[in-house]
C-alpha cells in the first residue's frame, strides 16, 4: 500500500498535498504503512483514512476506500465504530476483544469478530490529530471456540445419558442380588464418577477445580463439611480418582465415623507446599465429633481405592486416633494436571 498511498491524489481529500502534512501525520502514516499488523490511520474531523496492506485484506481488497472517510469505510457498521473513534478523538484509547460486527466486504454482509485498539495520535500541542486503529480479525477462532463449546455440551449430554444407562443396567442386572448393600455401594460409585464427569465437562474436558468438585461430591451431606483451600486444577484422571476417594471416605464416615452421628463434622482442607519434585498438593481429611475410632480389622475395596491415591506417585497416610479418622494425601501438582 505504500506505493498506492504515495501515488494517491491526497490533494482531493481534506488532508491536502503530502508536502503540507504536519510532522505528526507523516510519522503516524509511516508507522501504519510499515506495520505488518492490520492498521488504519483516521485523521482530522473528516476522519480521512489511510491503511496498510494487512488492513486492506480485512476490507476484502477494496482499495477504493483509501482516502475516504472512516465513516464510509465502516458503512452500516459505523454506529458500532463511531463511539470508539469519538472516544479516541477525545484522547481516550479503547481496547475491545472479539468485538462482533456485521461487515460487508464483497460477498454480502457477514458476521465477523475483531480485536481492536483505537489509540489517539497527539499533536505537538497535546491536542488529538487523529486515531490509529490496530485490528486483528478473530472470526475463525471465535467460530471454532463456539463450535467446540457446542461439541463439548453435546458430549457432556451424551455422557450423562450413558452414565444413566449404566446405572439403569446395573440396577436391572443386580436386582436379583440379595446383598443389597453391595449393589447400592456400586451404584453410588457410578454416581460419584458421573459428578466428576460433569465437573470436567464444565472445564472443557481439560480440568476440574478441586474445590468445586469436592463441594459437588459432598453436597449430599449438607453442611457437615468444612472445605478450605486454594484453586487447584485437576486433570481428568486425578478428578475421577478424587471423586471416588471422597465418595469412599464420606461413605465410611456415614457408616462408622463422624457423619454417623448428628454432631459429627468433617474438615477437608488442602494447600500447596514445596516438595522434592516441585510444588505439592497436601490434602487433609479430618473427622471430629463422631464415635471412638479403632483401626479396621479388614481392608475392603474402598480402602484399597483410597490407598491408590489421586494418581501414580501419590502418598497416602491413614490414621485412626480415637477422636476421628485422619487421611493425608500428598502428590506433585504437576502430576495432577496430566491428562
Amino acid at each position: 500500500m505504500g506505493e498506492a498511498v504515495r501515488a494517491f491524489d491526497w490533494a482531493s481529500t481534506p488532508l491536502g498535498h503530502c508536502e503540507s502534512w504536519p510532522p505528526e501525520l507523516k510519522t503516524a502514516a509511516a508507522l501504519v504503512l510499515e506495520s505488518h499488523f492490520p492498521m488504519a490511520l483516521i485523521w482530522g474531523a473528516e476522519l480521512t483514512t489511510i491503511f496498510n496492506d494487512a488492513f486492506l485484506l480485512i476490507l476484502g481488497g477494496k482499495r477504493h476506500q483509501l482516502g475516504r472517510s472512516f465513516r464510509d469505510v465502516c458503512g452500516s457498521s459505523w454506529p458500532k465504530f463511531g463511539p470508539l473513534v469519538e472516544r479516541a478523538s477525545g484522547g481516550q484509547a479503547t481496547f475491545l476483544q472479539d468485538f462482533e460486527v456485521e461487515f460487508e466486504r464483497g460477498a454480502g454482509v457477514e458476521k465477523t469478530w475483531f480485536t481492536f485498539c483505537f489509540s489517539p495520535v497527539r499533536m505537538a500541542d497535546g491536542s488529538v490529530g487523529g486515531t490509529i486503529d490496530t485490528v486483528v480479525e478473530t472470526t475463525e477462532s471465535v467460530r471454532a471456540r463456539r463450535e467446540s463449546e457446542v461439541l463439548r455440551e453435546e458430549l457432556a449430554h451424551r455422557l450423562k445419558n450413558t452414565m444413566a444407562m449404566v446405572q439403569s443396567l446395573a440396577w436391572r442386572t443386580l436386582e436379583g442380588v440379595s446383598e443389597r448393600e453391595a449393589v447400592e455401594t456400586f451404584e453410588k460409585r457410578v454416581i460419584a464418577m458421573g459428578r466428576a464427569h460433569e465437573a470436567l465437562a464444565r472445564g472443557g474436558w481439560e480440568s476440574a477445580c478441586l474445590g468445586e468438585l469436592s463441594d459437588q461430591l459432598l453436597a449430599m451431606h449438607g453442611d457437615r463439611f468444612d472445605l478450605e483451600g486454594p484453586d487447584i486444577a485437576l486433570g481428568p484422571s486425578a478428578a475421577l480418582r478424587l471423586s471416588l476417594i471422597l465418595h469412599e471416605l464420606a461413605t465410611n464416615a456415614s457408616k462408622y465415623g463422624a457423619l454417623s452421628v448428628p454432631e459429627g463434622r468433617v474438615e477437608l482442607r488442602w494447600h500447596r507446599e514445596p516438595g522434592p519434585q516441585g510444588e505439592e498438593l497436601v490434602l487433609c481429611w479430618r473427622e471430629h465429633g463422631g464415635p471412638p475410632v479403632t483401626p479396621p480389622e479388614h481392608t475392603g475395596f474402598g480402602t484399597r481405592l483410597i490407598d491408590m491415591g489421586l494418581i501414580g506417585g501419590c502418598k497416602v497416610e491413614r490414621r485412626y486416633p480415637p477422636h476421628g479418622v485422619e487421611v493425608d494425601l500428598r502428590v506433585a501438582i504437576a502430576q495432577l494436571e496430566e491428562r
